[in-house]
């Protein structure tokens, strides 16, 4: 079984400047995704694929098999991950001269979450046979039946999904979950025949919101600062 780990880290960033090689705990935040993939030993090779010369550089400092030189239409603030995913694994396929037979993509911006959670993930879809993919989440903040709004054609605020019944505690909700980005896993052909992350047979893998948080904005980083001191294992 080929299992590679693709790591995608775009040198612009327009919500938070160079956040992608930023020093948390001392290392440079690409630093953290490299060495939970290298601790689960679930991975050859490890890719990252960045448009920057320095983020490259990094990442083989710290331990990546692979870098690649994402081409331009890949790495404007506009382009999709997916194909940028696709296009790391076909590059992975061709410098090591092996079929992949499952992709794990950590997302550089969620540093929080364990090498535990990489490694439960991974085997969710594994042990599931019918199953595309597994996306990671945890629970929602707020609900669409209860307390999420939207605004309607007329200009008036409206739950965004109405409950068959009133709902009157927050309680009293079914659960929803929020996306965290922090750790997709597909297998090979279904990645390759997907256009999105959830599909009708993508698994969810659940996080608590302290290892969820995805920075895209200085108050995230800011958050993630202040938990990551509490870790032991960052």
């Amino acid at each position: 079984m080929n299992v590679i780990c693709t790591i995608c880290a775009r040198g612009g960033s327009t919500g938070l400047k160079n956040k992608n090689i930023l020093r948390l705990r001392g290392k440079p935040l690409i630093a953290h995704s490299i060495i939970q993939a290298k601790k689960t030993q679930l991975f050859f090779p490890i890719i990252v694929s960045s448009d920057s010369p320095v983020i490259r550089k990094t990442a083989l400092l710290w331990g990546a098999d692979h870098v690649i030189d994402r081409p331009t239409d890949l790495a404007t603030a506009t382009a999709p991950k997916l194909p940028v995913i696709q296009h790391a694994v076909l590059e992975a396929e061709r410098v090591f001269e092996k079929k992949v037979d499952f992709v794990v993509d950590l997302d550089v911006t969620s540093p929080l979450r364990s090498v535990e959670d990489i490694i439960l993930a991974f085997n969710m879809l594994v042990e599931n046979k019918k199953a595309e993919n597994v996306v990671t989440a945890y629970p929602s903040r707020h609900s669409p039946y209860f307390n999420m709004v939207e605004i309607n054609q007329a200009g008036f605020a409206q739950l965004s999904k109405q409950p068959d019944n009133l709902i009157y505690r927050r309680q009293d909700v079914p659960l929803t979950y929020d996306m965290n980005a922090s750790i997709y896993v597909w297998r090979r052909n279904c990645l390759f025949h997907s256009e999105m992350a959830i599909s009708n047979q993508t698994l969810l893998y659940v996080m608590p919101t302290e290892r969820s948080i995805d920075i895209d904005s200085i108050i995230d980083w800011k958050f993630v600062k202040l938990l990551a001191k509490e870790r032991k294992d960052l």
